[in-house]
């Protein structure tokens, strides 16, 4: 039985409202599977999309609401378009966000050392904010146990929202980045990009976040201004040379490895191949010219360290300099001086922090005579994690690494030519894509040194001194998948091997969430698992995302299906704007101006905020604007009013039923337009035109048409038939229309007088309306009797008369070709306007004029 043949006609209600609609209709949608996705369809019929995973670590903001009303308008055009939509929905709870969630709500740490305690439990009540600064240690599984139960009351609250959103969901098809399948998924993707040598490990500076206590990948960071200050510090070139050098981290002078300035900097040119010695420590380091120092920062002489920031990197890398690592994964300097480090003048720097640490060697400085006048106070960008609060280091540390072009250029190429393929929406979005992927410096950082995320698939041997042997990992088969090396043996070893010399030893690390999320195609369309489904549905019609995560979610998906499947893993990718607040400035957390929109859905209902945030196109910032939603609100009402208005004239009973007066015709003729452009729009995913041009037509159809042939569809006899007839073959045409954008009051209506769902009706034609008309139509007379009305009714409030006062005569002037179609709705308009009598005076105006006298 089809969702069409179950749902009943309601019949029009005494007094139609539009509270407690959502919850009625999420309900019925729910329990009659309205957008349950039909797998028996050919993937030809099948519209595919990828939805986005919100992180459920937090609130869902207006931002979220906006971009997913935009989804779905797609996903209901598409199915109304007789296309069964595979619309799944996601949770993206693994990683960072989740843990830190976790850590402040529960007032807990993550212990690996630990054992688990199986009788362990949480506090009851909210902590105190002791708690969070002193939290409880636990072990790794109790913690992971924690971060599972907590996503799991946050997906809930998420679902909730959602539906109360009208999201056409098929909630059968939910998953979650942290579940049984998702993890399968990301470590059979791993697996294979090691086994064909696109994934590595590598010692290799790292960026790394001191406050979460993990490496982080280059589509993470993010720069931010921060006061700092330039000091000046000698050091000592060949015959007693004094070199001046520039720099805003002076407590990395110990880690101190070379000196270089541009090729073309004549000032130095003479220094090139020989040496200098450090101030304070005075170690001697060797001087290089390279075109990526800046003649014109500072003193055009730079101080390399390893590593103080990613020019460093790539001038150790380039130059093959030594290595002096000073600072440690806590963010603190290491208690040991490198080597060839005197250690005396290190001692007072031993255990610091970065900021302690720059104290105590500027004044140390200041006491040698290496300081060169005062510190001078600047802002400059700064490298932080974008979940972060403290500024990244760069420490050597092995991680595990995906190929994605920043070191190989074929690949680049192949990923750019990728880009193009792409349909972006709007097309400018392109250019940032490019952009991204032309400025690759290094490969994919995809482990991870945290505990709630997919575990990295891997173990290795011990030698007989218990060193881990990291060139030949060990891998499990695929039918073993998901694995926990942490918790499961490697294969062919049992538990009592784990951590003795000769036995083995798990991978600490998970994978990046992005490493997970990148699969989502995969893990919602049963990649491996369920290849009937998968052929129907991969690759993917759409990508709907924001545009701020191309570097991230977007190009990341792009290289694992081009990596596993060589082919793009979507064909469209539409782009979400910005929300900004009233004064145009984006909202944040951070900011303070977040909108959460569960109390504006209560208040206003959710297609008025649905209506606010179409009204935003693909790729463009909104502003949130309550007057919008107010607006939206108003539109609802009057589609709830003026529907029941036409049903209650009879028009439910006249559906299919030939429209036969020149005014009918024409209303009908102009609806036919209104069907093409929105149809139009919809197909090149701009909702907001097709928007726009739904509800302009809508409001001349109340305002013009219905007061126009109101009176005469209250009588008998052909011409109230006919009329009955537009306003039925009009009101089906635009909940229609207005459907994708306004699902729960279009489906009320709809309701009232047809069978089964909105949702699932066809999208309207041309060729239906055409079918409708007698005959031509002509739009102009609709546009026509709308501005004689107009005249006669301001007319009347110029006077202050009520709208319903008789007017015993007008006259009606213009051109006579105008006046001659003005006379084939004469008598509508008489009707309408109280017109006792309507004379016609040809040609005595350029324009038309309908003068009332009272």
């Amino acid at each position: 039985m089809t969702d069409t043949e179950r749902t009943a006609r309601t019949g029009v209600p005494d007094r139609p409202t539009l509270d407690g609609i959502e919850d009625t209709w999420a309900r019925r949608w729910q329990e009659e599977g309205t957008y349950a996705f039909d797998r028996s369809k050919e993937r030809s019929d099948v519209y595919a999309i990828d939805t986005p995973p919100p992180t459920v670590s937090g609130e869902l903001h207006m931002g979220h609401v906006f971009s997913y009303t935009h989804t779905d308008t797609v996903a209901r055009f598409q199915r109304m378009r007789g296309r069964t939509v595979f619309y799944p929905m996601g949770w993206d709870d693994n990683g960072l966000p989740t843990e830190r969630r976790v850590q402040n709500v529960y007032g807990v740490r993550c212990d690996p050392e630990l054992p688990y305690d199986p009788v362990w439990r949480p506090p009851a009540t909210p902590v105190t904010d002791e708690a969070r600064k002193n939290p409880t240690p636990i072990s790794r599984r109790n913690f992971i146990e924690l971060c599972e139960r907590l996503t799991v009351a946050d997906e809930q609250v998420f679902e909730t929202l959602w539906r109360r959103l009208g999201l056409s969901v098929d909630w059968s098809l939910t998953y979650t980045t942290i579940g049984r399948v998702a993890r399968a998924t990301s470590q059979r993707a791993f697996l294979r990009n090691v086994a064909r040598g696109e994934a590595y490990q590598a010692e290799a500076p790292t960026l790394w976040d001191v406050g979460f206590g993990t490496a982080v990948a280059q589509a993470e960071l993010e720069d931010r201004e921060r006061p700092g200050a330039f000091h000046t510090l000698r050091f000592t070139g060949a015959g007693g040379r004094e070199l001046l050098i520039d720099t805003t981290r002076p407590e990395l002078l110990p880690a101190c490895v070379a000196l270089v300035h541009h090729p073309d900097d004549e000032r130095y040119a003479d220094l090139a191949g020989t040496t200098a010695r450090s101030a304070l420590f005075g170690v001697e380091v060797p001087v290089y010219a390279h075109p990526l120092a800046d003649p014109g920062k500072g003193t055009g002489l730079v101080m390399v360290c390893t590593f103080g920031d990613l020019n460093d990197v790539t001038w150790w890398r380039e130059l093959r300099l030594a290595t002096r690592v000073v600072i440690g994964r806590d963010g603190r300097l290491l208690p040991e001086a490198p080597a060839g480090v005197p250690a005396e003048p290190y001692a007072a720097l031993a255990g610091q922090t970065v900021n302690g640490a720059r104290r105590e060697i500027v004044g140390m400085l200041a006491d040698a005579g290496d300081l060169i006048g005062e510190p001078r106070p600047i802002t400059h960008p700064v490298k932080f994690y974008e979940r972060g609060d403290r500024p990244l280091e760069i420490v050597s540390t092995r991680q595990w690494y995906l190929r994605n072009g920043g070191r190989d250029q074929g690949l680049r190429e192949e990923l750019l030519a990728r880009g193009r393929e792409l349909r972006w929406v709007p097309e400018h979005m392109r250019h940032r894509y490019e952009h991204w992927v032309g400025g690759l410096t290094g490969d994919w950082l995809v482990s991870r040194q945290r505990y709630f995320g997919v575990p990295v698939p891997v173990w290795y041997r011990l030698d007989d001194a218990g060193e881990p042997d990291f060139t030949q990992p060990l891998t499990p088969d695929e039918s073993a998948l998901p694995v926990d090396p942490s918790t499961d043996p490697a294969p062919g070893y049992d538990e009592s091997h784990r951590g003795r010399p000769g036995g083995f030893v798990g991978d600490p690390d998970v994978l990046d969430t992005w490493a997970t999320s990148s699969l989502s195609p995969q893990i919602v369309g049963g990649w491996e698992t369920d290849p009937d489904l998968y052929r129907r549905v991969f690759p993917m019609d759409l990508r709907p995302q924001g545009h701020d995560i191309i570097r991230t979610w977007l190009f990341s998906t792009i290289v694992r299906s081009h990596l596993e499947h060589g082919v793009l893993p979507w064909r469209d990718a539409e782009l979400s704007g910005w929300i900004l607040d009233p004064d145009r400035k984006k909202m944040s957390k951070s900011k303070g101006n977040v909108v959460t929109p569960l109390a504006l859905l209560e208040q206003h209902g959710s297609d008025a905020v649905r209506y606010w945030a179409a009204s935003g196109k693909p790729g463009m910032d909104l502003a949130y604007d309550p007057a919008q939603i107010k607006i939206g609100r108003r539109l609802a009402t009057k589609l709830l009013n003026a529907s029941k208005f036409a049903l209650n004239l009879g028009a439910g009973d006249a559906l299919r039923a030939p429209a036969t007066e020149p005014l009918d015709r024409a209303m009908l003729a102009e609806l036919s337009t209104v069907v093409a452009a929105a149809t139009t729009a919809f197909e090149g995913y701009d909702h907001t035109a097709a928007l726009q041009a739904t509800e302009a037509f809508f409001w001349r159809f109340c305002d013009d048409y219905i007061e126009l042939v109101k009176e005469r569809a209250y009588g008998s006899g052909a011409g109230a038939d006919s009329a009955r007839a537009a306003l039925a073959t009009a009101l089906s045409v635009q909940l229609r229309l207005f459907a994708p954008v306004l699902p729960f009051v279009t489906e009320e209506v709809w309701s009232w007088w047809r069978y089964g769902s909105v949702h699932r009706a066809p999208w309207p034609t041309t060729y239906e309306v055409g079918r409708a008309i007698e005959g031509e139509g002509d739009p102009e007379l609709l546009r026509l009797a709308g501005d004689a009305l107009s005249q006669v009714r301001r007319a009347k409030s110029e006077r202050k008369l009520s709208m319903r006062a008789e007017v015993p005569l007008a006259e009606a002037l213009g051109p006579a070709a105008v006046l001659e179609k003005l006379t084939s709705i004469s008598d509508d308009l008489r009707a309408a306007g109280r017109i006792g009598k309507l004379d016609l005076l040809p040609d005595r105006t350029t324009e038309l004029v309908i003068a009332s006298a009272f």
